[in-house]
């Protein structure tokens, strides 16, 4: 059971919520005000939500063999993109304009994540060279996009994507669980998960064997493309607004952790889209307790690297092991004498 790939992420989230509820017994508590479920664990569901997408999407990038540098960036342009097509329009509220910034938003996502699929699978270009040059020049066409300014709206329908409520839940959680079911059936009950995980580990021997590998990366960057923009789009709309600079920023480094706190390996192959939606909840989780515990705004990234750290050590068997061999060795020396004289 402790092997289980499951087990340490499901350790580590349990003693996060065990903490906070220790130092916040109402921590757990959730109220029902008109209709709509209050507390600090709707709230790490809702405002994980734009995490745990692009964690899904990263997830199968990481998989091939791959990395996504650009997704916080994808992410900025969309929301911009929205905002900018809504906030246009004599009539904010209207469906058709609701429809129209969704459409035109998701399919630059779609166009970007193809952008950096070619570039990686047909030009040869490294995964974290080719998405890094969107990630920089992505950042700087949703400064264009916003004119540098925060593209504010008032459209009530859309503001309902990211903060409004179905069945007395966020829903945002209804779409992040619609998207996690889609990857999951794609992956699981057919064989593009095998496809994935062949091209991550041996893309050359998966190209002989008859499976086009360069498809199957071009489908998981565009995946990873569409994630990050509906990722944008949940999260312009929850604050009505649209911010080129800072919208976005160092998702792409979350998702990363999220994916690696998982389970799945930076090597390539075998990857956990469970393990990823856990590791993006502690994430989320780790970020709701600094605040909490009113940590300063200026050594907040500094206790998050050091909790990840943590995490990320205990999670290494490797690391597990030399642990309890020096501490066999500190209080066994006998035992190791005698193991030394046998051999």
């Amino acid at each position: 059971m402790v092997k289980h790939h499951l087990f340490w992420p499901v350790c580590m989230l349990a003693v996060l919520l065990l903490f906070n509820f220790i130092y916040s017994p109402s921590f757990f508590s959730i109220q029902m005000k008109d209709g709509h479920l209050y507390g600090s664990l709707i709230d790490i569901l809702n405002f994980g939500s734009p995490l745990i997408l692009v964690a899904i999407g990263m997830t199968l990038v990481i998989a091939t063999k791959g990395i996504d540098l650009s997704v916080g960036s994808v992410v900025a342009i969309s929301g911009a993109l929205s905002c900018l097509t809504i906030s246009k329009s004599s009539d904010q509220n209207a469906v058709s304009v609701l429809v129209l910034s969704i459409v035109i938003s998701l399919v630059l996502s779609l166009v970007l994540g193809l952008w950096n699929g070619f570039l990686v699978a047909n030009a040869g270009i490294q995964p974290i060279i080719a998405t890094l040059i969107l990630m920089v020049a992505g950042r700087g066409i949703a400064q264009l996009i916003t004119g540098g300014q925060i593209i504010t709206v008032t459209s009530s329908s859309y503001k309902y994507i990211g903060a409004g409520s179905l069945a007395t839940l966020p829903f945002s959680i209804f779409l992040v669980a619609i998207v996690f079911a889609a990857a999951a059936i794609l992956t699981r009950k057919t064989a593009l998960g095998l496809f994935i995980e062949s091209v991550g580990c041996k893309p050359t021997a998966s190209r002989l064997a008859g499976i086009r590998s360069r498809t199957v990366m071009l489908a998981v960057y565009i995946f990873c493309g569409v994630c990050a923009g509906i990722a944008g789009l949940i999260l312009s709309s929850n604050v009505s607004s649209a911010d080129g600079n800072n919208a976005g920023l160092w998702y792409e480094l979350d998702a990363i952790l999220a994916v690696v706190i998982g389970g799945t390996s930076l090597n390539g192959g075998r990857f956990y889209l469970t393990g990823t939606l856990i590791g993006a909840l502690i994430i989320q989780t780790l970020t709701t307790t600094i605040y909490m515990i009113g940590v300063p705004p200026e050594i907040t990234l500094v206790v998050k690297a050091f909790v990840v750290l943590a995490v990320c050590l205990i999670q290494s068997e490797a690391f597990r092991q030399s642990i309890v061999a020096r501490w066999k060795s500190r209080h066994y020396p006998a035992e190791r004498e005698v193991k030394r004289h046998v051999v």
